[in-house]
């Protein structure tokens, strides 16, 4: 058995902050502002990116408690021109965590892994920049986080949350230790497609977690793989005997496979509430949602349109929508779902208009080059491009995403914001979408 422990992040442009040294709430017991008491009262809260866990020995541990009365905290610096927080590895973040390593870099910040003294366990803290709106954002975030552990109290679905707490200026969020995202896993597995079964348990956890969270009248909006994590790093090594040509001292011979395969979802910084004023775009590009590309507005059916998209790569292992353009991406979904109903090309958003003429959309006449003609062209319909990475239960999986992948976004809407309406339930599709997996799964349990 081989372990292996992968993250992917994005990189940021930061602004500088002020020099002059705060007091910090970690050392300021009376203080009431939720923005600087975090970690006095006790708040467990959440995180929005992906992170791999490490291990710490018990006698390396107690190595790091033995010396914490010398250590204390590091001297103070400023941050770096792009406004991150600058740390040494072995440092204190605060008292109670001493940094360990780095895992990753973001628009919203850092993740470090550090060890929290007073448990002996490894944790991932998100340090936010110090700019006036990533803490806001932040806080932002904390709310919803905490509204998703009152209710998640199996811890299950979401990213479990230890602690927040304020140090220099910046919010840092402690979380447990999780696995690789689906993606890194993709990427390190050289994009080799999921088995249909583990798809199928993926489905699941994800579509009932997405149930979970309309109910409480919530919108991910940035459902993607790389913010859903395995639980566990472990995987399994196996030949891959569709490369048969391949020797087995070929490192592409063999594919990796997860030991568990346990989710969670994370990133609940762009999370809205359904009755709050919704933000134009939402969304990462290949998982949009047409309602949202044609300015229509948007609710809880753009979280189902990015699970469909999710499964689909998950099953072929690339992005079903490779395109950074609008209307080059209008046009992959009519060929992979068919047109565009009308009553929502007459409807678009003035940003959109140009999207449409005639009443259809403006394809291939719009088109900026052959080159985006030709990717949209070699897109095969949604029943083939399954059909040619699923060999069987191909059906039930088409019959799921044409429920997700369905263009009628105000009929959806009626019903989500209808259903929403009764305390404790759920999108009755949703729940239909979770039934249709475990049918097509009956008598298959994945470890």
């Amino acid at each position: 058995m081989e372990m292996d422990y992968v993250t992917g992040f994005a990189h940021s442009h930061m602004d500088r902050r002020p020099t002059k040294r705060p007091r910090l709430a970690w050392e300021n017991p009376q203080a009431h502002s939720k923005a600087q008491s975090g970690m006095y009262c006790g708040q467990e809260l959440g995180n929005l990116t992906s992170f791999g866990p490490s291990r710490v020995h018990a006698d390396h541990a107690s190595m790091f408690v033995k010396g914490l009365a010398q250590n204390g905290t590091p001297q103070w610096r400023n941050d770096d021109k792009d406004g991150h927080y600058l740390f040494a590895l072995g440092e204190n973040l605060t008292s109670r965590y001493k940094i360990l390593r780095k895992i990753g870099e973001g628009t919203f910040g850092q993740v470090l892994d550090c060890l929290d003294r007073e448990t002996g366990e490894t944790v991932a803290i998100k340090v936010v920049r110090s700019i006036k709106k990533y803490r806001e954002a932040a806080m932002t975030e904390i709310d919803v986080l905490e509204l998703l552990k009152r209710y998640d109290r199996s811890g299950s679905r979401c990213v479990q949350i230890r602690n927040w707490f304020d140090y220099r200026n910046h919010i840092c969020i402690v979380f447990e230790m999780l696995g690789p995202s689906l993606y890194d896993f993709l990427r390190k597995n050289n994009y080799r497609p999921f088995p249909v079964d583990l798809v199928r348990e993926i489905g699941r956890q994800l579509l009932e977690c997405v149930a979970f969270m309309h109910d409480l009248r919530l919108i991910h909006t940035d459902l993607k793989p790389e913010n859903i994590l395995f639980v566990s790093p472990e995987y399994l090594k196996i030949p891959d005997y569709k490369v048969t040509a391949r020797s087995p001292t070929d490192v592409n011979y063999y594919k990796r496979l997860p030991k568990s395969s346990a989710i969670k979802v994370i990133d609940f910084g762009s999370t809205a509430y359904e009755h709050q004023e919704h933000n134009y775009i939402v969304s990462t590009r290949h998982y949009r949602a047409p309602e949202v590309i044609l300015g229509l507005g948007w609710s809880y059916p753009c979280d189902m349109w990015s699970v469909g998209c999710i499964l689909i790569e998950l099953c072929s292992g690339e992005a079903l929508f490779q395109t950074h353009e609008n209307l080059e991406h209008l046009a992959m979904m009519e060929r992979v779902l068919g047109p565009i109903p009308q009553h929502m090309l007459k409807r678009v958003d003035k940003p959109a208009e140009k999207f449409v003429r005639r009443g259809r959309l403006d394809w291939p006449e719009g088109a900026t080059s052959r080159e985006s003609i030709k990717a949209v062209l070699k897109l095969p319909r949604l029943q083939n491009l399954v059909m040619q990475h699923v060999d069987h239960s191909a059906g039930y999986l088409i019959d799921l995403l044409q429920g997700l992948l369905r263009y009628n976004f105000f009929f959806f809407c009626w019903v989500a914001v209808i259903l929403s309406s009764f305390r404790g339930r759920t999108s009755v599709f949703l729940w239909s979408c979770v039934a249709l997996v475990k049918l097509a799964g009956a008598g298959f349990c994945w470890a």
